[in-house]
């Protein structure tokens, strides 16, 4: 495998990497942001506050975005095994 392959996959995985993770991890964000909010403007520092809403609401996002996110690793592992022939050849 040459190096120019090596990078190119590699590119691959950080880019499949960082699409599976947005959907998850964006509602989390934000409602970790208006839980702040909420907790800046009552003055009510509850642990439990924080974490409770934002588990929730990420796994209500995996939810519904679960079949999209394994259709979307299920073609890149496909696309991936079906390199390994031209990566052995060496292009």
């Amino acid at each position: 495998m040459d190096q120019a392959a090596f990078i190119d996959l590699s590119n691959h995985a950080l880019i499949t990497i960082a699409v599976v993770a947005v959907p998850i991890l964006i509602p989390g964000l934000i409602a970790g942001v208006f839980i702040s909010l909420f907790q800046a403007v009552t003055q009510i520092q509850e642990q439990t506050l924080t974490f409770v809403p934002k588990l929730f609401i990420m796994i209500i996002s995996y939810l519904i975005t679960g079949p999209w996110i394994i259709r979307f690793v299920s073609n890149y592992a496909i696309e991936l095994i079906n390199t390994i022939p031209a990566i052995s050849r060496g292009g």
